[in-house]
């Protein structure tokens, strides 16, 4: 009997210790995103976005029974998969983070996801990359995106352009996974609807002259130009060739055009112009808006998406009661959906307790994100209309 207290004693004591430990200890989270390449500008919001939901339930004290959380950036360049995927390795074999908010471009983050996460097996929420080709992907369940599939915009962009009487467009991409399963959808969808595609054609970015590809575009006709390309890249370097030879006088813009910088660079040039991104008018988003105040802004394309990245990595692991990705892969879409006590931006702590009780969550979020199969976003999009030089919403879809 003595020899069984004092094994159970020591027990206790080992279980103590191990509670103190777990205290004391740090989850980290890796931000693969693309900190320079051709949407460096859209980083600002979107990096932020994941940081502020990192921070919050960090600071929660709620977490995993009082662990702190720590974001550890790495830069996907957006466009080098070598380097995105070298850099995720880092991630989890020097940094020892325990999941990954990104990567953000489509064709890094079918790298990372094939050449690196699947292999460490390794959970990675997307809030960007939207190429519809990642549905189909091999993910063992450890893949999600809070960010719309292409199939999805590649409809709203038909919608917007049928509404306005737009009957025939000219259409450029950016030569990657993105662009061309993007505008291979969009083309697809605005055909099928009685449009004409006039051209279908890819371009390079880094280039230091555009007229040759405006030339064709402009040849080939169309009501507008739409463009499926990157705002700090050869998108807006394209969009500037094509109003300084008087090639286009409208636009429509896809989402990776769809930020601050777009306005910086051509300001009331583009007035009459259109273009979606990710958004909504939930009050998911208001509250979101709020949160953020002035730190950034908190409409840009995909900082909403990163919030909500960041949120559902993290109240999963609650679920879960571990940071380990084979366990707490199972709880990604039980908090992202109903049932549950629907949870918005800032109420974080509120879902960590809620969890920890044994309790279940509907994560709204920023987003007013719903999973559907296979971890994709259902998806809500903000139509734009440039006017004055600003970007401003017309409505949601």
């Amino acid at each position: 009997m003595k020899k069984l207290l004092l094994t159970s004693g020591a027990a206790a004591l080992f279980a103590s210790a191990s509670i103190t430990a777990a205290q004391a200890g740090d989850v980290k989270i890796g931000l693969l995103l693309g900190y320079t390449g051709p949407v460096e500008s859209m980083m600002v919001a979107i990096s932020a976005g994941g940081e502020l939901a990192i921070k919050e339930v960090s600071e929660s004290g709620l977490f995993l029974d009082g662990m702190t959380v720590t974001a550890i950036k790495a830069d996907s360049t957006c466009v080098d998969n070598a380097a995105a995927t070298a850099a995720a390795e880092r991630l989890i074999t020097s940094d020892g983070v325990k999941a990954i908010l990104g990567a953000d471009c489509s064709g890094v983050t079918g790298a990372v996801l094939t050449n690196v996460a699947l292999p460490n097996g390794i959970v990675m929420i997307s809030p960007s990359a939207t190429s519809p080709g990642l549905s189909e992907a091999e993910d063992n369940g450890l893949f999600f995106r809070t960010a719309p599939s292409g199939a999805r915009e590649g409809v709203v962009m038909t919608e917007v352009l049928m509404e306005q009487g737009i009957k025939s467009v000219a259409l450029t991409y950016t030569n990657n996974d993105y662009g061309k399963g993007l505008a291979d959808t969009f083309q697809k969808t605005f055909e099928a609807s009685g449009g004409v595609v006039t051209i279908s054609a890819s371009h390079e970015d880094g280039k230091a002259d555009y007229s040759a590809e405006v030339g064709a575009l402009s040849a080939a006709g169309g009501d507008l130009l739409v463009v499926v390309g990157y705002v700090d890249q050869g998108g807006s370097e394209l969009v500037r060739a094509a109003i300084d030879l008087g090639a286009f006088e409208r636009f429509h813009f896809a989402s990776a055009m769809m930020a601050e910088a777009l306005e910086a660079n051509f300001g009331a040039e583009l007035d009459g112009s259109t273009g979606q991104h990710p958004g909504t008018d939930s009050s998911g988003a208001a509250t979101y808006a709020a949160l953020v105040g002035d730190a950034f802004d908190a409409s840009s394309s995909f900082a909403a998406e990163s919030y909500d990245a960041a949120a559902l990595i993290l109240l999963s692991m609650q679920a879960a009661g571990s940071s380990d990705s084979a366990v707490f892969k199972t709880k990604v879409m039980d908090v992202a959906n109903a049932p549950g006590i629907e949870i918005y931006p800032g109420e974080l702590a509120k879902a960590l307790k809620i969890l920890a009780d044994g309790g279940e969550v509907d994560y709204v979020g920023a987003s007013a994100v719903e999973f559907i199969g296979g971890g994709e976003s259902a998806g809500n999009y903000r139509q734009v209309l440039i006017k004055g030089g600003k970007m401003t919403t017309v409505t949601y879809r």
